[in-house]
């Protein structure tokens, strides 16, 4: 792909959806916005029949469906997840990426995260009980729904942005 090729692609959303409770808040605001989403699960998910909306069974291995978001995410796309490894990785491919509570993962959060994760992965290995996630709430939806515009406008500004430096 060109750079100009490159230019021109939409923004894109990645839903790593085996477990993401706000798929249809992804689905309604990318619809407004006009973007492209892809909805990567183990095996098939149900997805609105939109020419927008695509639909990828990446396969049963372990982390088959994070492997193939990781390996396609880049920096004009937004990556939806609350798989922290992934985050990392997305992070790293300069993608912007968004938990389904609406936390957004940056190169300046990503890292304590990823530790605090590993550690806490540790302590329930070792048999220690440490309750786990918190229950998903409204405000958690509102909240992402907020994140999601805002990324998505601030992404196209961006772009726009390098769009006119260019021509």
């Amino acid at each position: 792909m060109t750079t100009e090729t490159a230019e021109l692609a939409p923004v894109t959303i990645y839903v790593d959806a085996d477990a993401c409770p706000v798929k249809d808040e992804i689905y309604r605001v990318a619809i407004r916005h006009g973007l492209p989403v892809i909805v990567v699960a183990g095996g098939f998910i149900r997805v609105p029949e939109d020419p927008l909306i695509t639909r990828v069974a990446a396969g049963s291995g372990m982390d088959a469906a994070d492997d193939w978001i990781a390996e396609r995410a880049g920096a004009d796309d937004v990556v939806i997840t609350a798989d922290i490894p992934l985050a990392s990785r997305c992070v790293k491919a300069c993608s912007a990426v968004i938990a389904p509570n609406g936390k957004a993962f940056t190169e300046e959060s990503i890292g304590m995260t990823l530790a605090v994760r590993n550690l806490m992965t540790d302590l329930r290995s070792s048999g220690e009980v440490t309750g786990g996630p918190r229950s998903f709430t409204p405000r958690d939806r509102s909240t992402f729904l907020s994140t999601l515009d805002q990324t998505i406008r601030r992404m196209q500004r961006q772009r726009a942005a390098r769009m006119q430096q260019q021509g």
